[in-house]
């Protein structure tokens, strides 16, 4: 396996002025990277994954729930959420979040 490098996390995508983009920065057999840009005021309503995830917030703050549980994320906030936790996201800024997949742990 060769390793993959980004040095500038914050120029893989730009971050919209209304609405949300993500953008697969890496993907293989274990892992699915997808870096998020959220307009300020956006939402990503609730919602499970099927395997475990990471959250990343890399800039700007948001609010995100998982299951009962209310975040205030600011940058460097990390989160582990399990298998089929509900969740959700609000940003209260322009956001961008990198979100891990852990695709070899189903």
């Amino acid at each position: 396996m060769n390793p993959a490098t980004i040095r500038h996390l914050t120029e893989q995508v730009s971050i919209p002025e209304d609405g949300t983009i993500s953008r697969t920065i890496y993907q293989d057999e274990t892992i699915k990277a997808v870096l998020f840009g959220f307009a300020a005021g956006q939402e990503l309503s609730e919602h499970t994954a099927a395997v475990p995830a990471i959250l990343h917030m890399v800039q700007g703050e948001a609010r995100i729930t998982l299951g009962t549980e209310v975040v205030e994320a600011t940058p460097n906030t990390w989160v582990h959420m399990p298998a089929h936790l509900p969740h959700s996201l609000q940003a209260r800024t322009p956001v961008m979040m990198l979100l891990l997949l852990l695709k070899g742990s189903r």
